[in-house]
C-alpha cells in the first residue's frame, strides 16, 4: 500500500521520502487528506514517461517498427527528399 503524507509533513520530511522513493516505495502526498502527487523514483519515471524528443529519424524507423504492413525500404537518403529546402522568404502575398 502506498503511503500517504501530507503535503506539510512532505516538506518536513522530504529527504526521507526521497529515500524511500528511491528504494522503490512510492509516496502519496495529499491536501486536505485528497491525493494530489506522488513521488516516485526517477527510474520509475523513465519506465513512465513518455519518450519524447526523439531525432526525425528515429521517429520513422519507430514506426517502420510498428507497422503491421510491409512498407518499401525507406532509405535516409528517400526521408532526407522530404525536405523542404525552399528558403522560406518566398511569399505569396506582400509582407
Amino acid at each position: 500500500m502506498l503511503e500517504e503524507v501530507s503535503i506539510a509533513d512532505a516538506k518536513n520530511n522530504l529527504t526521507k521520502l526521497v529515500y524511500q522513493a528511491e528504494l522503490g516505495e512510492a509516496v502519496r502526498i495529499t491536501r486536505r487528506g485528497k491525493p494530489v502527487a506522488v513521488l516516485i523514483s526517477e527510474a520509475e519515471y523513465g519506465h513512465l514517461a513518455p519518450r519524447t524528443k526523439k531525432d526525425p529519424w528515429r521517429a520513422v524507423e519507430d514506426w517502420r517498427r510498428a507497422a503491421s504492413f510491409d512498407w518499401p525500404e525507406l532509405g535516409a537518403e528517400e526521408v532526407d527528399s522530404w525536405r523542404d529546402r525552399s528558403s522560406g522568404s518566398e511569399f505569396p502575398w506582400p509582407v
